[in-house]
Parts: structure tokens; C-alpha cells; sequence
């Protein structure tokens, strides 16, 4: 196996947001501080999503044309009514366990499963030690269109995350708990920040009024959708949340901001209007245009990490064999005849001596030919007769332990145990709940000759099917 260089992480990357009909972008590089070298904020005449892929892709092309960009690396902000959100409280597992348990959460909480979406995870934890995850499901078929579209604009995609989560990074390591809000002319974010992770995270499309000959945003009802979001949360989060930040663009948040900030103050929050989308130094400040997009926050959260959270970028296969064959090909065919003419050389002098060592070797078998076939046959009598004379009833004992591990408490069946070469063993049925199934995991791992228990699956929630193995290691202890 070739070892590919690691990938140099990039000094300079496009930002751009992509929600409504609305393009925003902003070209930034890395050198010390960060420097906003280009930017640009237009209308679309075709929707990202509903239009066709390649001529939204030609028309963000002549877009950025126009405006001098020629960065080809991006960083993307998906729109947060693209996402889909779950959250569950998460018991006390071994962590190769949480994966499969959020499987099964999402499971039950999406309309569908990893089939039909692209599924990240942000974990919370309360000062009592409890914790709980946010599952975040955006749907392939949207991904892959967003794609499509950037592929035709000629653009290469480093990172797929969303708007609001982007600006809410700013500052969040010394804030236990953080309100954020986004406000833009075509609609309204909000996400809660508590504990190391994403709380809740909403889309407030009603809050905004597009259809009025004045544009105007309710804080009435902005204010109750955020006093029922805050009161759904656990307890535990609602009581560190007393820091709203709030993002507000264009003329309809002039008037917006007063009223909002009043309401929160009543509901015991201390609220901050942001000037800009990221805390990061810049050698010169943002436009006014530009300064509060989340397009800006991501690019400059990526630049100064590398990384951003949650991620929805489809994994890439690097191209090395491509690469390897590319350079290949473009040796000079007379270097080429020379080696070949040296290689022929070379195997004609190892055949020789090949032919030679073959000789002496058959002349070293004929002499002792009749012991090995003498030890051959004994070793045959010695397998065939083996199992006979075993006396630790292996598959027995198996069946035991496995019949031990069911729990008293609950219910749990099994349909269907297949055991292999005496160590390898396959077990299917159906427990009554997952409390249940997690208490037949934990008996088996307490045993000490159940080895590299794996699951391999597991379906529902009440019933839960599941299929697990594991490998039996018999203990000298036991006289086997």
C-alpha cells in the first residue's frame, strides 16, 4: 500500500452562503491574521434546490466571474430548513456502544433512515454528569444536488455545515449556555448552545412577514417560540442559558432588535446585538454588507481549525491510483527499452538458478520421502479421531453462557444460534426493549471467554430485533 502525503491544509478558501434565493460569498486567506480579500452578495434567479443543478451552477459561475473571484476551494453553509433534528438523553454505555444506540434513535426520531440522509451528532453534558445528543439529519438527494450545482460552478466543496451553527461558534468556549439568533432578509435562525454542543436548533420561517408592502418581523412571536424552546429543553439546560446573541441584518432589524431585546431581558437573558459573524482578527474590518454572514463565520472557522462541526461533506476516495498511473505513462519509451532489456537479463540468470536449487532440492526429498509419508499418515489418524476423544463439551458450555446472559428482568428470545468451528458463534431473537438487549450485552461482556463481541444488527425499538456474535475463548481454568 502507497502512503499518500498528507493534505496541506488550505491558506485560502471561498465562504459562501446559499439560503433562499440569495448568494452570498466572501474570499478570505490565512497569512497571521485573516484578510477579507473579495466579496459579493446577489440575488439568484433559480433556487439551489429545486433548480436544475448545472444551470444554478453556470449562473453561481457568472456570479463570481463578475466579481473577480477565482478561489475554487469552498467552504459551504447549508440552510438550516434543510435539517432535520432529534434528541435523545444517552444512558450509561460503553462508548463503542453510542453509535449503535443513536442508530436506533434515529431510526425511530427521522422519517427515514442512513439511506435517505446524511446523519451528524453533537453531544451535550449537564453539570449532574447526564448526557444527551442532537442528531441532525440533512437528505442525500440534497446534498447531492448542492453538489452537482457546485461541480458546474467549478468550485471544489471543503466542508458542508450550517449558517447558524457557524456564528454560534464565536466565543462559545467561556459561555455555559448561549442563545444565538440569526436574523436575514429571508428568514430567521435560532440555536441553543449548551454543555459542548447544540442543544436545539430551529428554523422560524413564520416569524417573518415577505407577503406585506413592508417587510416587518414579529417579536411577539419570535419571543414565544423561544420561551416554548428554551421550556422544552431539560431542566438542566434551561437554568444555563442566560446569554442571547443576536445577528440581525437589514432594515427590517432595526426596529426588530429593540423589541426582541427587550422581551429577553424580561425573561432573564442578557442580550447582545453582534456587529460580526466571527470573533477571528482581521487585517482589515468586514464590509457592512458581508460582516454578519454566516458565510464569512465559516470561512473563518475553517481557516483558523481546519474543521467544522457538525460536518455533512460526503467522504472522498483520493484519486492515487490515477495519479500514479498519470506519471507512469509519461516516462520516455528509450528509458523504457534500456530497463526491459536489463529485466530480461536479470530473470534469464534467475531462472538458471532457480533450475539449479530446484535440482539439489528433489534430491534432498527422495531421501526422505518415507518418513514424511510416515508422519503424514499418523498426523491424518490423529485429526480424524480427535473429536472423540474431547471431554470439555465446548458447544455446550456456549449454550450455557449465552442462556445465563438472557436477564432475569425483561424479556429476551433467541431465533436462531449457529456456532462454528466450536468459537465462533452467531445468536438472533427479539428482546422487548432496548433496556433489555443492552442488559443481555453487558452479561456476555462480564463473561471471560466471550471475546470481540460485536453487534451486527440491530432494528426497531419495541420489539428490538438484533443479530450479534462473538468468539469463545475457553479458560485453561476450567480444564479445557
Amino acid at each position: 500500500m502507497i502512503k499518500l502525503p498528507k493534505t496541506k491544509r488550505a491558506s485560502s478558501v471561498l465562504g459562501i452562503s446559499l439560503d433562499g434565493n440569495r448568494l452570498e460569498a466572501v474570499v478570505m486567506r490565512r497569512n497571521g491574521s485573516l484578510q477579507i480579500q473579495q466579496t459579493l452578495s446577489v440575488p439568484l434567479a433559480l433556487s439551489p434546490l429545486s433548480g436544475d443543478p448545472e444551470l444554478v451552477g453556470r449562473e453561481i459561475r457568472n456570479h463570481l466571474d463578475q466579481a473577480g473571484i477565482r478561489e475554487r476551494r469552498c467552504a459551504v453553509c447549508l440552510p438550516l430548513n434543510w435539517v432535520l433534528t432529534v434528541q435523545t438523553k444517552l444512558p450509561d454505555l460503553p462508548e463503542e456502544d453510542i453509535a449503535s444506540f443513536l442508530a436506533l434513535e434515529s431510526e425511530r426520531g427521522f422519517p427515514s433512515g442512513h439511506e435517505n440522509l446524511y446523519i451528524a451528532d453533537s453531544r451535550v453534558r449537564v453539570a449532574g454528569g447526564e448526557q444527551y445528543a442532537t442528531l441532525l439529519g440533512i437528505p442525500r438527494n440534497h446534498i447531492a444536488i448542492l453538489e452537482r450545482a457546485l461541480k458546474a460552478a467549478q468550485l471544489k466543496p471543503l466542508t458542508f455545515s450550517i449558517g447558524i451553527t457557524a456564528l454560534a461558534a464565536a466565543g462559545t468556549e467561556s459561555q455555559p449556555g448561549l442563545l444565538t439568533l440569526g436574523i436575514a432578509p429571508h428568514g430567521i435562525d435560532l440555536q441553543v448552545s449548551a454543555g459542548g454542543g447544540i442543544a436545539a436548533l430551529r428554523s422560524l420561517d413564520g416569524a417573518l412577514d415577505t407577503d406585506a408592502a413592508l417587510k416587518g418581523i414579529d417579536a411577539d412571536l419570535v419571543a414565544r417560540e423561544i420561551r416554548i424552546t428554551l421550556g422544552q429543553l431539560p431542566a438542566a439546560f434551561g437554568k444555563d442559558v442566560r446569554l442571547a446573541r443576536i445577528y440581525s441584518r437589514g432594515e427590517i432589524a432595526r426596529q426588530f432588535n429593540t423589541d426582541i431585546a427587550r422581551r429577553l431581558e424580561g425573561m432573564g437573558l442578557k442580550v447582545e446585538l453582534m456587529d460580526r459573524a466571527s470573533d477571528a482578527q482581521f487585517s482589515t474590518a468586514p464590509s457592512p454588507d458581508i460582516a454578519l454572514s454566516p458565510a464569512l463565520a465559516l470561512a473563518a472557522n475553517f481557516l483558523r481549525s481546519g474543521l467544522s462541526r457538525p460536518e455533512f461533506l460526503p467522504p472522498k476516495v483520493h484519486p492515487w491510483q490515477q495519479f500514479i498511473n498519470n506519471n507512469l505513462a509519461s516516462r520516455k519509451f528509450g528509458w523504457v527499452g534500456a530497463a526491459a532489456g536489463g529485466a530480461a537479463a536479470i530473470v534469464i540468470i534467475a531462472f538458471l538458478i532457480q533450475q539449479w536449487q530446484i535440482s539439489r532440492l528433489e534430491n534432498r526429498w527422495h531421501g526422505m520421502s518415507a518418513q514424511v509419508a510416515e508422519l503424514s499418515h499418523a498426523q491424518d489418524q490423529i485429526r480424524r479421531f480427535r473429536p472423540w476423544y474431547d471431554r470439555s463439551f465446548r458447544a455446550m458450555r456456549i449454550m450455557k453462557a449465552i442462556t445465563e446472559a438472557f436477564p432475569e428482568a425483561g424479556y429476551v428470545s433467541a431465533k436462531n444460534l449457529e456456532i462454528h468451528d466450536l468459537s465462533n458463534v452467531t445468536c438472533s431473537g427479539v428482546a422487548r426493549d432496548n433496556q433489555s438487549y443492552l442488559a443481555l450485552l453487558a452479561k456476555l461482556r462480564a463473561d471471560s471467554e466471550v471475546t470481540d463481541l460485536k453487534t451486527e444488527m440491530v432494528r426497531g425499538q419495541a420489539p428490538v430485533q438484533f443479530t450479534l456474535n462473538f468468539q469463545w475463548e475457553a479458560n485453561n481454568a476450567t480444564g479445557n
